[in-house]
C-alpha cells in the first residue's frame, strides 16, 4: 500500500482512467493533497471532518462498511465538477452525486449509497426525527435548506426501501459528529489497509 511519502502515478491520474490497483492510491493523494481545505465554514479541514468521522466509527467498533462510508462520504467535494461549497452558496452543489460517480466503479453499494445519499439522510431524518435537527451546525442547516429542506412523506417512504438504509443513517449521524476542533485522528493511510479491502470486496464479486 502506498503512503503519502512515495510518489506514485494514481496520483495524476484522471479518474476515467484509475483502476482497482490505483483507487485507494489517487484517494490517499486527495487527502494529502487538498484535506487541509476549508469545511463550509466548520472548525474542521476537509479532511478533518472526514477523518473524525471514520475514528468514531472504528473508535465505537462499527464494521468496515461504516468506517469507510464515513471516510470517504464527503470525497465528491474535491471531485465535483461544481467545485467546492462555499458558505454564501445559493444553490446546491451535488457534491454526494458527484463522489458517487468515481466510487461505484470501485467499491460495494453500501459505500457508494453511503456516499450519494449522505444528504438525503439529512433530510430522512429532519423530517422522522424532528429533535434531528438540534444536532446540525450552521452550514449544515444552511446546506438543508439548498438540499431541499426536510423530506416530504412519500420521499420518506421510497427512501426507506433502499436495502442500505441502516448503514447510510449510521454514516449520517458520523457527518454531524465529525466537526470536533482539535479532534487527535490518524490520516488517511491508517485506514488504507481496510479502504482496499472495500475495492476487492467489490472487484472479487463482479469479476
Amino acid at each position: 500500500m502506498s503512503g503519502p511519502d512515495q510518489d506514485n502515478a494514481a496520483t495524476h491520474l484522471p479518474p476515467e482512467d484509475l483502476s482497482a490497483e490505483t483507487i485507494v492510491a489517487f484517494i490517499g493523494s486527495i487527502f494529502d493533497r487538498r484535506g487541509g481545505e476549508e469545511y463550509l465554514g466548520e472548525p474542521v479541514t476537509m479532511g478533518e471532518h472526514m477523518l473524525q468521522g471514520a475514528t468514531i466509527a472504528e473508535q465505537n467498533g462499527q464494521p468496515e462498511e461504516i468506517i469507510v462510508g464515513a471516510l470517504l462520504h464527503d470525497i465528491g467535494h474535491f471531485t465535483s465538477e461544481f467545485g467546492t461549497y462555499h458558505p454564501d452558496d445559493t444553490k446546491d452543489r451535488h457534491h454526494e452525486d458527484a463522489g458517487a460517480a468515481v466510487l461505484e466503479r470501485f467499491f460495494p453499494s453500501v459505500i457508494t449509497d453511503c456516499c450519494r445519499y449522505h444528504v438525503a439522510a439529512k433530510r430522512y431524518l429532519c423530517a422522522t426525527k424532528p429533535e434531528y435537527f438540534k444536532r446540525l451546525s450552521p452550514a449544515s442547516v444552511h446546506t438543508l435548506e439548498l438540499q431541499g429542506g426536510p423530506m416530504t412523506a412519500d420521499e420518506v417512504t421510497a427512501f426507506e426501501a433502499n436495502p442500505n438504509l441502516k448503514e447510510i443513517i449510521a454514516v449520517r449521524y458520523l457527518d454531524e459528529a465529525g466537526k470536533r476542533e482539535g479532534m487527535e485522528t490518524p490520516d488517511f493511510w491508517h485506514f488504507a489497509p481496510m479502504v482496499q479491502r472495500m475495492v476487492d470486496r467489490h472487484c472479487n464479486k463482479a469479476s
